[in-house]
């Protein structure tokens, strides 16, 4: 199991923590508001040297990936990558990753906290004659990300390092004597930079990015900006109850790349809908927490019962709103804008904004 690399060094500073074992552990700096304005107006700096890693290697890498995941595998070049999924056979998420190209016949996995070994695992089962070996390297690497308006140009000023021009490219450079890599990915629903120089040198460089005006800022903000950006995350919204079409994944599958792994499923649903459920934006008209697995009822006017139809997966605070926002799933023909719906036994409501 990844740990996180700087919990002390958060722990020094007075941040607001979770316990180190925890996925995601720093939660703010103390002040929320700042941290969030910081992200919405200049840069900030996440943790998120907890996250895990697999490489794999070997003649037969690409097209053992390719057979099995969601999205493009083959036509991706040396320094590229994607977001991608392993897929049940009957077609729900059981994985959300970055996969990227690193070099000839070595890929690289990217993945939540505490998901390394559940992965590798799941991909064993599909080896059989295959010239691929796979590897835990999570325990190698400490990423930290970088968001903001301000976060490209003033990291490439800081850092004397590349912007990738690409979403999920990647550029390589040294930091403190060690190797550093910089890849632009997607993080809360918008591009980000992440940036990894090793466990050795997390600290150091976490260190220079704030010196340089980066503001560091943990889960809270990151859930503010993922439920006003709508993006769903593992495990929190994505689970293997759910189709990616339902967790608006669709940048995560590919509909062209012919046979893999829960692809008859994908392409079904794509080609005659039928989603049962959709992940949708609601409003609160209150800023108290709402737990997930809160269930949302709507009364139908025909008789006057009070009827299940979603499921709360995700709650911040809108800063926006001076309320509260949810992530849930809805049933289909509740989920238009404007939908009102009653949060658990009530009397508070929440609307749906998107």
């Amino acid at each position: 199991m990844q740990s996180n690399h700087l919990h002390d060094l958060h722990a020094a500073a007075g941040a607001n923590l979770r316990p180190a074992a925890e996925a995601a552990p720093l939660l703010s700096y103390g002040d929320v508001p700042g941290e969030y304005a910081a992200a919405c107006r200049d840069w900030v700096v996440f943790d998120e040297t907890d996250r895990g890693l697999l490489r794999l290697s070997g003649e037969d890498a690409a097209e053992f990936l390719h057979r099995l995941l969601a999205n493009l595998v083959l036509p991706l070049e040396a320094g590229h990558g994607n977001r991608n999924l392993l897929l049940t056979a009957k077609g729900k998420v059981r994985f959300d990753f970055r996969l990227k190209h690193e070099t000839e016949g070595d890929y690289l996995i990217d993945c939540s906290p505490h998901e390394a070994s559940a992965i590798l695992a799941a991909l064993d089962q599909y080896l059989f004659n295959d010239d691929v070996v796979i590897e835990d390297q999570s325990s190698r690497c400490a990423p930290l990300c970088l968001l903001g308006p301000a976060a490209f140009e003033s990291a490439a000023k800081a850092l004397a390092l590349e912007v990738p021009s690409a979403q999920w490219e990647s550029w390589r450079g040294v930091f403190s004597g060690a190797a550093l890599t910089v890849t632009r990915v997607e993080r809360c629903g918008q591009e980000a930079l992440a940036l990894d120089a090793g466990p050795q040198a997390a600290a150091e460089l976490w260190q220079t990015l704030c010196t340089a005006g980066a503001r560091p800022t943990g889960r809270i903000v990151a859930d503010i900006l993922r439920i006003n950006n709508l993006a769903a995350i593992a495990p929190d919204d994505i689970t293997e109850d759910v189709y990616p079409q339902e967790a608006r994944l669709e940048r995560a599958f590919s509909l062209t790349k012919g046979c893999y792994i829960g692809q008859e499923v994908v392409a079904k649903i794509d080609t005659y809908g039928g989603l049962n459920k959709r992940l949708c934006a609601l409003r609160l008209e209150h800023d108290d927490p709402v737990p997930r697995g809160t269930r949302l009822y709507r009364q139908d006017p025909k008789t006057d019962e009070w009827r299940d139809l979603g499921l709360v997966t995700s709650w911040a605070y809108s800063f926006e709103d001076d309320n509260g926002r949810v992530l849930a799933y809805l049933k289909r023909r509740h989920q238009e804008p404007g939908s009102v719906f009653r949060v658990g036994e009530g009397p508070a409501t929440a609307t749906v904004i998107e």
